[in-house]
């Protein structure tokens, strides 16, 4: 009876030890992934905001200027139709509200953030209660990655482990095997859910102007180049043009003597 019931037991074992090893292949990729997120997102938004400052203002001040110039034409001959705004799309491709991260995250930065991504992933929860905790401190610790805030990623893993972490191993000993492959087999479900999110977003992100912009942005500063600021030059150039058009359009007089609008 005793050797039936081993037999019985062995492969349940030989299960929950499986389960165990997929679910911290699976953690260490998630964390990984979920740092390659976090760089990409800081990466981008970065250059956003360079973007914004160098290259955006630009396009504002010239779309300004061709709208004026439209006017004066509009004035002169009502007939004529206007012509399409240079840089509108231009200007906002790519480019959102912009954000203040300019932080630039330190090996050592990345280091303490995929461990502490490692320890309290929400993933790592079974209970809806532990799960709730865990995604509070990993959203903090999101938030302290892309301030690049060292101290307050190892403050935030100090009150995870202080506040009592519930996680894997800690279901306690009167928890069946069956139950905890159960356990298991559901973390596996979510982490592997969260793991496609994840994939899913990088995938758009690398398809999204910023990004494209991003690498060509790289691969001229592997030329030597500053991509932004030759595009800048540009852009002023189009701006002492149109100056010039606005002032020459301002002399002249209508067949009318239409009144010009304030400069």
């Amino acid at each position: 009876m005793t050797g039936q019931l081993t037999r019985r037991l062995r492969p349940e074992a030989e299960e929950l030890a499986v389960k165990r090893e997929e679910l911290a292949a699976l953690l260490t990729t998630l964390s990984d992934q979920e740092l390659e997120l976090a760089n990409m997102r800081h990466a981008l938004a970065e250059l956003e905001v360079r973007y914004l400052r160098e290259v955006g203002a630009l396009y504002s001040e010239l779309d300004d200027w061709n709208s004026k110039i439209s006017e004066l034409r509009a004035l002169r001959n009502p007939h004529l139709a206007d012509e399409p705004g240079h840089c509108g799309e231009q200007a906002g491709d790519g480019c959102g509200a912009g954000t203040t991260q300019t932080a630039t995250p330190s090996k050592e930065l990345k280091f303490l953030y995929w461990n502490t991504a490692r320890r309290i992933h929400p993933d790592l929860a079974d209970d809806p209660l532990e799960q709730e905790r865990r995604t509070r401190f990993m959203a903090e610790a999101n938030r302290a990655y892309q301030a690049a805030d060292a101290e307050a990623l190892q403050r935030i893993l100090e009150e995870f482990h202080y506040a009592g972490e519930v996680g894997e191993g800690d279901a306690g000993p009167t928890e069946s095997a069956s139950a905890e492959i159960l356990r298991l087999i559901r973390q596996i479900r979510d982490g592997r859910e969260r793991l496609t999110a994840i994939e899913q977003e990088l995938a758009g992100l690398r398809k999204s102007a910023i990004a494209h912009l991003r690498k060509d942005v790289e691969i001229a500063a592997e030329q030597g180049r500053d991509l932004l600021g030759e595009l800048a030059e540009v852009i002023r150039g189009q701006i002492q043009r149109a100056e010039k058009v606005y002032a020459s359009l301002s002399a002249e007089r209508g067949p009318r003597d239409i009144p010009l609008p304030p400069v």
